[in-house]
């Protein structure tokens, strides 16, 4: 083996790990948005919510799993027992 094909067989299994890395996040930023979209917030946090993923996807999409979700408006529950 030469230089060259060494390094190609270290160049390949990293660009499928990051592009499977890549494509993961983006279904996970996709996910993020459409949640933030189709739930009620309070005030401004809808507007604030969807900057913060937009501009800064991946802190963005961090912060709204582990914050924004808890923040969201939950519909009264029905009595199930009727």
């Amino acid at each position: 083996m030469n230089g060259i094909d060494i390094f190609f067989s270290f160049i390949g299994p990293l660009f499928f790990f990051f592009a499977l890395l890549g494509i993961g996040f983006l279904v996970v930023w996709i996910w993020a948005l459409i949640d933030i979209l189709k739930s009620e917030f309070s005030g401004n946090n809808k507007i604030i919510w969807l900057l913060l993923v937009i501009f800064i996807p991946l802190l963005g999409v961090i912060l709204y799993y582990f914050i924004g979700r808890e923040q969201k408006i939950k519909p009264p529950q029905e009595n199930l027992l009727k």
